[in-house]
């Protein structure tokens, strides 16, 4: 075979190869299961602002933002993915998870497993199978849990109390040891961010389904919404970390924020009783205080936030996790915003969030 030849013949290899790339892409991108896609333009977006937004998103100096995604009125408007992620990447959204676990909690209310946000957690487990739990439980309501007002001794930011995360995260069991957590206050009057408060109300879920929160999650929201590829670090006595662990896709995790926007229904089918989604869309504590600066209350393990971008007054509710992982519910805008990310261990990540939904924000066209 001579040189020109051979050169030919890789020239054509390179084009064929090229062309397959072109075809697998598109395809990839034309097949997103229950939801349709549109033009940020006919989204009622301008079409300048989140091209430079991409552009933008595209040249930051830290290589760790990983996707962006955007659902107005129930189309994606944008799917956008960076430094070598894609589609099927699964992510660690770390205490996003929180906010999944509470949505979890609307289902097992739909399915008679959970009566009531006022019932207390002694209720959920017999004395005789938990003979650790300790009878302080018996003031410990759901909405407390999921306000984060629980006053149990357990504060994420300092291990020495009996209940922070590094006590009993590595234990092959650990809801005997969490029951035996006592109070430090009065329950419904401080607020302070615990992982236990999640955990809790995935040990419920799992306590009166007889299942593991994962695979209650797979068989009552993750199946119907198509979600696939997920991983949820589960013990070796099938407790579910329901505070975090939850790895997942971009696309996916912006489906759950849909389902949410949705008030718990998926095309025809209800999955989340209807009453507690109002809830958990409205609910709205000051008692967080300053611990987050980007958010001005919280309430049923979801952030809550109220601010001005440009001319425009948002409200809106989302999930936060270490790194930058946030799943932002706009229910005015019927519009829902993914952001995954994996600077762990930083705050730059969400400061930088905020920015790019402040730019998602005022591309929205002003109406007349």
């Amino acid at each position: 075979m001579t040189l020109t030849s051979f050169q030919s013949m890789k020239k054509k290899f390179l084009t064929l190869f090229l062309l397959f790339l072109s075809y697998s892409t598109c395809a990839q991108m034309k097949a997103i299961p229950n939801i349709p896609t549109i033009s940020p333009e006919d989204a009622g977006f301008n079409n300048d602002s989140i091209n430079a937004l991409t552009d933008t998103i595209s040249n930051f100096k830290q290589r760790d933002y990983r996707g962006l995604i955007v659902i107005k009125d129930n189309k994606i408007v944008l799917e956008n993915y960076y430094n070598t992620f894609w589609r099927n990447h699964i992510h660690d959204i770390r205490s996003a998870g929180k906010s999944i676990t509470a949505l979890l909690l609307g289902v097992a209310i739909k399915d008679g497993l959970v009566k009531n946000l006022e019932q207390d957690v002694y209720s959920f487990f017999p004395k005789k199978k938990y003979p650790s739990i300790h009878d302080d439980y018996k003031k410990v309501k759901l909405i407390h849990l999921l306000n984060m007002v629980s006053g149990l001794d357990a504060d994420s930011d300092n291990s020495k109390t009996k209940g922070s995360e590094g006590k009993w995260i590595a234990k092959d069991e650990w809801l005997s040891y969490l029951l035996s957590v006592s109070l430090s206050s009065e329950p419904g009057k401080k607020w302070v961010y615990a992982d236990i408060n999640a955990v809790l109300i995935g040990a419920i879920i799992e306590e009166k389904s007889g299942m593991s929160l994962k695979d209650y999650a797979k068989q009552k929201i993750f199946d119907p919404l198509e979600i696939k590829e997920f991983y949820w670090y589960t013990n070796t006595a099938n407790q579910t970390g329901a505070a975090g662990n939850l790895y997942i896709s971009t696309l996916d995790f912006a489906k759950l924020g849909l389902l949410v926007a949705n008030k718990g229904k998926w095309g025809n089918k209800q999955l989340a009783d209807n009453d507690y989604m109002n809830r958990l869309l409205s609910e709205h504590s000051s008692a967080i205080g300053d611990y987050n600066p980007l958010a001005d209350g919280y309430g049923m393990l979801w952030y809550r936030t109220k601010r001005k971008f440009g001319n425009r007054e948002i409200n809106y509710l989302w999930a936060s996790g270490n790194g930058g992982n946030h799943l932002v519910v706009v229910p005015e805008e019927n519009m829902v915003i993914a952001m995954t990310s994996g600077a762990y261990g930083n705050w730059y990540p969400h400061t930088r969030a905020y920015y790019i939904l402040g730019k998602v924000f005022q591309a929205l066209k002003q109406n007349d």
